[in-house]
């Protein structure tokens, strides 16, 4: 089974350690394919980045070469999900919704710990419209952007864990997720930190990618996320690979 781990964001040194960590996670014989953006931010933390990034995480993954089985976004509900299922003929797993589903077989209500405020609304917007919203007691910021995260580490663990015990004391919270790529491989420090569950959305997105192949099943074509009809597009990299040339 070989499944592509997307970064939406340019920065090479984050999707290394975000496919390492999903190799980590992944089943023996599963292969892992880090890939990332080709155009865009080197970290998304706004509405236009990540509307940005949509555009090219779809062209990064039509113009892969080789077969695959499944696909998981590695940004904390980034836009191009929806494209990608549309295009696609294999699932598309996004890592906040992964994180979150697998969050509530956990406990009675988790958490998301994420990088700036300004993300808040777009994760419970995420959340609502995945039907997931009602069992989070909230969504709390660490001040870290993306690219804060990726230099500091060691900072990162702190931040989190102190909004995550904020969370667990104040909101009741009973699982953390981690609600950032770049948060990939702090989980055990954090869990040690607080003793509640800690999920990465990296690997959940993995083990329920591979649990959807392993299962037989795909993205329903029937309606919602039907191929795109075929139509002109101008001045587009995505023009050969829609319906016709679209996997």
């Amino acid at each position: 089974m070989r499944i592509l781990v997307l970064n939406p964001n340019t920065t090479a040194s984050m999707t290394d350690a975000v496919a390492r960590a999903a190799r980590g996670y992944a089943s023996p014989g599963t292969e892992i394919v880090g890939l990332t953006a080709g155009y865009g931010v080197d970290g998304i933390d706004s509405a236009f980045e990540s509307l940005l990034s949509a555009v090219a995480v779809m062209d990064r993954v039509t113009t892969y070469p080789d077969p695959f089985d499944a696909v998981v976004m590695a940004g904390f509900g980034e836009h191009g999900r929806e494209g990608l299922m549309e295009l696609l003929d294999v699932p598309v797993v996004d890592m906040a919704e992964a994180s979150a589903h697998v969050a509530m077989l956990l406990g009675r209500s988790f958490t998301v710990v994420t990088t700036l405020a300004r993300s808040i609304a777009a994760i419970e917007d995420r959340l609502s419209t995945a039907g997931l919203l009602d069992r989070c007691s909230g969504v709390r910021a660490t001040g870290m952007s993306t690219m804060d995260v990726e230099r500091d580490p060691d900072g990162a663990v702190r931040a989190v864990v102190e909004q995550a015990r904020l969370a667990v004391e104040q909101d009741r919270a009973e699982v953390v997720c981690l609600g950032c790529g770049g948060m990939a491989g702090l989980e055990d420090a954090i869990r040690d930190a607080l003793g509640v569950p800690v999920v990465d959305g990296v690997g959940a997105a993995v083990r329920l990618a591979e649990s959807l192949v392993g299962l037989g099943l795909s993205t329903s074509k029937v309606c919602t996320y039907a191929r795109p009809d075929p139509k002109p597009t101008v001045g587009w990299p995505l023009s050969a690979h829609l319906p016709g040339g679209a996997r």
